[in-house]
C-alpha cells in the first residue's frame, strides 16, 4: 500500500511538473519581433530586403508575419518561407524515459543540446536538400497556429489538473495543434525532397534509437562526465555531435563527417583526412564535413569588436549557424539585421512526437516566429559551424574565412585560425581517425572537462 501511495504521489508530481513546464516555456512565441524596413536581413548566407518607398516605423514579424506582407514591398514572403523551413528543435515532454534517470522531459536543462541539434540539422539539410530548398507547406504555419499554441497550453494545464484529481492516466484535451494538411500534387523531385525532410527530422526524434536524438546525445555525453539533467556548454555539445555522427549507422549518413577545432585551431590536413576517409558504402567520393569551432568572443562579456566578424560568418551560405545564447539561455543563431542577431529559441515545451510513424506531423518542428536580440547581450561562449561538401569547398572556405578573420581582428590574434598540416605536426595530442570503441580519448576528456568548467550555466 505504501509503495502504491508513493507511485501515486510521483504520478501527481509528474503531472503538475508537466503542466508547469508548459506554462513556463510557452510564452516565447507570443512576443513580436520588429524588423527594420531599411536594412538588409541575413539568414544563413541569404540576404533579404524589406524596403518600401515610404519611410516608416519598424514592422512586426513573427506571430504577425502576415501584417508586414501587405505593408512592405520586397521579398518578405521569401524570408518567411526560408526561416520557417529551418528545423526547430525545442524542449519536449512525455518522451520515453532517458536511460539511467527518471526523466521524460528536458525542460530546464536541455537547451544547448537542442541548439546543437538545430545546427547539425541545418548541416544535414545543406547536404541532402541544398540551401535553396524550402518546405512547400511553410506558409501554412500561419498566425492562427502560433496564437493557438499558448491557448493549447492552458487547456493542457487544466486537463492535467483534472486528470490528477480523477486519477486518469492521460489528460483528455482537444488539440487543434496538428490539423491535417491538404495533399498537393508533387513531382518526383518534390517527393524525394520530402522524404529527406522527414528523414532528417526523424534522426532527431526523442527516442533511444534516433541517431541524433536527445537519448543518444546524453549517452555520448556520459563519456565526458555529463548525465541527463546536467547543463551542457557549446564546446561540449560540439564534441558530442561529432561522436554522434561518427557512430551513426544509417547508410545515408556515411557521406558526412564532423570535425571539431582544437584550441581554436582548424588543422587543414586533419579535416581533409576526415573527408577522404574510407566510406562504408564503398564509394570513391570524399565525405562532406561539418566543421565546429568552439570560441569565446571575449572575457566575462562579449567583445563588440567581434560583431562584424560574426555578421560576416552568418553572411556565408556554408555557415550552418552558431550554438550560443545569452547568459543562462542557449539559442541557435542563424542570421542578423544591423547589430541584432536572429535566432530560434528552444525554450518552448512541446509534447513528444513519435517520428517512427508514417506521416508524423511536421508543424512542431518548424518555428513560425523569428526572434532578435542585441549582439551585446550574447554570451561570449559559443560554437560556430560550417558545412563543406568537397575538399575544394573546404579549401575555398578556409581561404575566405581566414581573410575575414584577419580583416575583422583588432587584436593581435584572430578569434581562431586555419593551419596547414596535421595537429600532430605541432606536437599536440590528436585523436586518430579510427578510434577505439571508447568514445573519447583521454586528451579529449581533459579538454571537455576544462570546457565544462569554463562555460556558462544554462537553464
Amino acid at each position: 500500500m505504501e509503495a502504491t501511495g508513493t507511485d501515486e504521489v510521483e504520478k501527481l508530481k509528474s503531472k503538475f511538473m508537466s503542466a508547469w513546464n508548459n506554462m513556463k516555456y510557452s510564452w516565447v512565441l507570443k512576443t513580436k519581433t520588429y524588423f527594420s524596413r531599411n536594412s538588409p536581413v541575413f539568414l544563413l548566407g541569404k540576404c533579404y530586403h524589406f524596403k518600401t518607398d515610404e519611410s516608416g516605423e519598424p514592422s512586426a514579424v513573427g506571430s504577425n508575419f502576415d501584417k508586414i506582407t501587405t505593408e512592405i514591398s520586397g521579398n518578405v514572403e521569401e524570408f518567411r518561407k526560408d526561416f520557417i523551413s529551418r528545423i526547430w528543435l525545442t524542449y519536449r515532454e512525455e518522451f520515453p524515459q532517458i536511460k539511467g534517470s527518471a526523466l521524460t522531459t528536458d525542460c530546464g536543462w536541455g537547451c544547448t543540446l537542442r541548439t546543437g541539434q538545430m545546427l547539425l540539422a541545418q548541416g544535414l539539410m545543406l547536404h541532402f536538400l541544398g540551401r535553396a530548398w524550402v518546405w512547400p507547406d511553410a506558409l501554412d504555419i500561419d498566425n492562427s497556429d502560433a496564437e493557438s499554441w499558448t491557448a493549447h497550453t492552458v487547456k493542457k494545464l487544466t486537463a492535467s489538473f483534472e486528470a490528477s484529481l480523477t486519477a486518469e492516466r492521460e489528460p483528455k484535451i482537444l488539440s487543434n495543434h496538428h490539423r491535417p494538411r491538404v495533399k498537393r500534387n508533387c513531382d518526383d523531385n518534390e517527393r524525394r525532397n520530402e522524404v529527406y525532410h522527414r528523414k532528417i527530422i526523424s534522426w532527431f526524434g526523442d527516442s533511444p534509437l534516433a541517431a541524433f536524438g536527445l537519448h543518444q546525445l546524453i549517452e555520448y555525453g556520459k563519456k565526458s562526465g555529463k548525465i541527463a539533467g546536467d547543463w551542457y556548454g557549446p564546446a561540449v555539445v560540439a564534441h558530442i555531435l561529432r561522436k554522434a555522427v561518427e557512430e551513426a549507422r544509417d547508410p545515408e549518413l556515411q557521406g558526412v563527417t564532423v570535425y571539431v577545432a582544437q584550441d581554436c585551431t582548424v588543422y587543414s590536413s586533419d579535416v581533409i583526412d576526415r573527408q577522404c576517409s574510407f566510406m562504408d558504402s564503398g564509394k570513391a567520393d570524399t565525405k562532406a564535413v561539418i566543421i565546429l569551432v568552439p570560441v569565446r568572443l571575449g572575457g566575462e562579456r562579449t567583445n563588440t569588436d567581434y560583431l562584424e566578424f560574426v555578421k560576416g560568418i552568418l553572411s556565408l551560405e556554408y555557415c550552418v549557424g552558431i550554438i550560443g545564447g545569452r547568459p543562462k539561455q542557449s539559442y541557435y543563431f542563424a542570421g542578423f539585421q544591423d547589430d541584432s542577431l536572429i535566432y530560434m529559441d528552444p525554450h518552448y515545451c512541446q509534447s513528444f512526437v513519435d517520428v517512427s510513424i508514417k506521416d508524423f506531423p511536421l508543424e512542431s518542428f518548424h518555428c513560425p516566429s523569428p526572434k532578435k536580440m542585441s549582439f551585446k547581450k550574447m554570451d561570449p561562449s559559443c560554437t560556430i559551424g560550417f558545412y563543406c561538401r568537397t575538399v575544394q569547398d573546404f579549401e575555398k572556405a578556409s581561404e575566405e574565412i581566414t581573410k575575414m578573420l584577419k580583416s575583422s581582428s583588432k587584436e593581435k590574434y584572430p578569434l581562431f585560425t586555419f593551419v596547414k598540416g596535421h595537429s600532430r605536426d605541432y606536437d599536440f595530442a590528436s585523436s586518430p581517425l579510427h578510434e577505439e570503441r571508447d568514445l573519447f580519448s583521454e586528451d579529449e576528456k581533459k579538454r571537455l572537462k576544462r570546457f565544462s568548467t569554463e562555460e556558462f550555466v544554462l537553464l
